[in-house]
């Protein structure tokens, strides 16, 4: 059985997994420019309604928001 104490030092991250976890941040993030690239050639070619470069622009800051809550929490 662990106390409270304990239990929070065996949680606590290192610098070292912090700076990981942003880089993934960042990689996630960057996963969105070819769907944000997609919809803004679709957009500016007539073939989809700028209600669709509205729903790729809400799904990254969706991600961002997440990585950010994600890294946070760590």
């Amino acid at each position: 059985m662990t106390t409270q104490h304990e239990h929070e030092t065996t949680t606590q991250t290192t610098p070292a997994e912090k700076a990981s976890s942003h880089g993934h941040g960042w990689m996630m993030i960057a996963c969105c420019i070819p769907m944000l690239a997609i919809a803004i050639i679709l957009v500016a070619t007539g073939v989809a309604s700028t209600g669709f470069l509205l729903v790729a622009i809400g799904c990254t800051v969706m991600m961002a928001v997440m990585m950010a809550g994600m890294r946070d929490r760590g």
